[in-house]
């Protein structure tokens, strides 16, 4: 905790992208819990819920590859700017939605919030090794997750809440203002010396006529690197379950349970709660374990989510689903920290936005395919096999995972190279 006090007290530019970082997310749970509450209030289908996470995964699958290029070739501030303020204008728009009847705006505007998610969330990973200095990174990045998961805890939970007592267009309205406050934090950021653009070659003709060319460079920079790759197929692992606990969590808490909107919200809270404290304890292991011992700890930490997930779906009691959604993402939350700062410390600085927009690209393509077939899957059987079978996919990729530790297929990459000096001049706070 000192650790992140300090951070926050010295580093300005850190401490805006934090403030913004809160309230955004938060907001962002707001949106996502009115929406699904919505949709089952009117329909009462889980199909109907699917197709909807349909319509904000397919786009940001779409974005991936454009917002990874743009980070790698522009001033990655101005693109998280211009993210903050397109998402803000479109969530104030969800208001309208609550009493026109048909759906299509929903689809629509989910698409558009989605479209320019990468842009910011890809862009404030990139930008992370510039404003904190080499020896701030680790303590950044996990505070970074540990605000990313203290939001879900928070934010699904106040969503849940407010969508209740409050009413959607109250949820919507919050989650709209949340992202234009996270604008005025980002255009605050300034650096002492240097920028935001990522330094690289001169783009020729070609690079500019053909970004899938540049595009094509940041893959192949990936899966040259067997633990950047190796980290890759680790999400896309964990998204073959996650796809479908995007349906689950709804249902357990609107039909399993009968606890309505606040059920779903309280179910989305022990899984953030969950995050919270596996990120915490990774905060901790981080400074301590040598990288074989990292590398054991995320298939431990994948087994601990896959088994609990299986317990979770077979929970009789509302209650004891909740402590085992908790324990499942506590698995997560160590895997999603480490491998994280694994990623910040090995990907070169003019790779880091196809890299990061990859990654998340891939984990949104195989979550669309897993939120599909459990949509479908809702009008053939429980959510309870559904839940077991999601639990199975995270359990199998920590033993995967594993199995290729010992195989010796996960080398540890050479350190990427970076001036120290210049990254402590660059990011030296103005208070």
């Amino acid at each position: 905790m000192n650790d992140f006090l300090e951070l926050l007290r010295t580093n300005r530019n850190y401490r805006y992208t934090w403030l913004g970082q809160i309230v955004s997310e938060i907001g962002d749970h707001f949106n996502t819990i009115a929406v699904f509450s919505l949709i089952l209030e009117r329909t009462g289908s889980g199909t109907i819920v699917s197709a909807v996470m349909l319509s904000r995964a397919i786009p940001m699958m779409l974005a991936g590859p454009v917002a990874g290029v743009s980070l790698d070739r522009f001033d990655r501030r101005k693109l998280m700017l211009a993210s903050d303020v397109i998402r803000g204008f479109v969530g104030l728009l969800f208001i309208l939605t609550v009493d026109y009847e048909p759906l299509w705006p929903i689809y629509v505007l989910s698409g558009a919030l989605m479209f320019a998610s990468p842009f910011f969330t890809s862009g404030r990973t990139a930008i992370l090794p510039t404003i904190a200095s080499p020896h701030e990174l680790h303590t950044a990045n996990s505070l970074t997750q540990t605000t990313k998961y203290m939001t879900v805890t928070l934010g699904t939970l106040f969503g849940g809440v407010s969508a209740a007592a409050l009413g959607y267009e109250a949820a919507f309205l919050i989650n709209g203002l949340s992202f234009l406050f996270s604008a005025w934090m980002i255009w605050r950021l300034r650096l002492e010396r240097g920028h935001f653009r990522p330094e690289r070659k001169a783009l020729t003709e070609q690079d500019v006529a053909k970004p899938w060319s540049e595009y094509r460079e940041g893959l192949r920079y990936l899966t040259s690197k067997p633990l950047l790759f190796g980290i890759a197929l680790l999400q896309v692992g964990w998204a073959f379950g996650g796809g479908a606990a995007q349906i689950l969590f709804s249902l357990f808490g609107e039909k399993v349970f009968d606890r309505g909107p606040t059920g779903i919200g309280v179910i989305w809270s022990a899984a953030g709660f969950g995050l919270l404290v596996g990120s915490a304890f990774a905060h901790w292991a981080g400074k301590r374990i040598s990288f074989d011992g990292y590398k054991k700890l995320i298939g431990a930490g994948f087994i601990v989510h896959g088994l609990s997930y299986i317990l979770f779906s077979q929970a009789p009691t509302f209650w004891l689903a909740f402590f085992f959604v908790g324990l499942s993402r506590t698995g997560v939350g160590v895997s999603t920290v480490l491998n994280q700062e694994q990623l910040l410390r090995h990907v070169d600085d003019a790779f880091r936005g196809r890299v990061y927009s990859t990654i998340e690209t891939m984990t949104w393509t195989v979550m669309m395919l897993s939120l599909t077939a459990a949509g479908i899957a809702t009008d053939l059987y429980s959510p309870r096999t559904i839940g077991a079978v999601a639990g199975c996919c995270g359990l199998v990729t920590g033993l995967v995972w594993l199995w290729a530790h010992w195989s010796g297929r996960l080398p540890e990459p050479e350190i990427s190279e970076f001036d120290a000096d210049d990254y402590e001049i660059r990011t030296q706070p103005r208070m």
